[in-house]
């Protein structure tokens, strides 16, 4: 099987089940921004690789879990209305959000002011992701009735779990959170 098919070389793509739309469709918008906050949370991943933390194991396999469950919010969000979604989303996934949100912040210094992405690479692309996460979820909310109330929600928990990991990977790697400057 050849990586390309020249399918998509006119500006269409297909969706689950085969229906072609065009490549600026507001479904592949979304489920592209999904995909795209998916490979920044990868490179995040990629800047622990070779750091020591108590916890690394646990994040790393938290944030697979958060990986295959984007690749299953994409795929929904790539299923034509009417049709039956392979891979649906369940109350559970975001759950698990809250239970590490919950976990993690529980650790970290309260916040007094607003705080500037920056500190260790593996924080500072946990908030790239969380921004791309918030573009997908109102590329989500602007198809409309057709986008599950699990994905909108999903996308928006997903996107306050980055923020507390991007601040939990940064306490333990030793970054200190820059605040605004008034």
């Amino acid at each position: 099987m050849k990586i390309y098919t020249k399918t998509g070389d006119k500006g269409t793509t297909s969706l689950i089940y085969g229906s072609r739309v065009a490549k600026n469709d507001a479904l592949v918008e979304a489920y592209g921004t999904c995909d795209e906050a998916n490979s920044m949370i990868g490179l995040a991943m990629s800047y622990i690789q070779t750091e020591f933390f108590e916890e690394k194991e646990e994040v790393q396999q938290a944030f697979h879990q958060i990986q295959t469950t984007l690749f299953h919010v994409g795929a929904e969000l790539a299923t034509p209305a009417g049709k039956e979604v392979k891979w649906k989303l369940e109350e559970s996934e975001i759950t698990k959000l809250e239970s590490w949100i919950d976990q993690w912040d529980a650790q970290l210094p309260q916040l007094t002011n607003f705080i500037l992405p920056s500190g260790h690479p593996a924080g500072a692309a946990l908030h790239v992701a969380r921004t791309i996460v918030r573009r997908g979820e109102r590329s989500a909310v602007s198809i409309g009735e057709g986008v599950s109330p699990l994905v909108l929600a999903y996308l928006n928990r997903l996107s306050d779990f980055l923020f507390v990991a991007a601040r939990f990977i940064n306490l333990r790697l030793g970054q200190k959170e820059k605040g605004l400057h008034a």
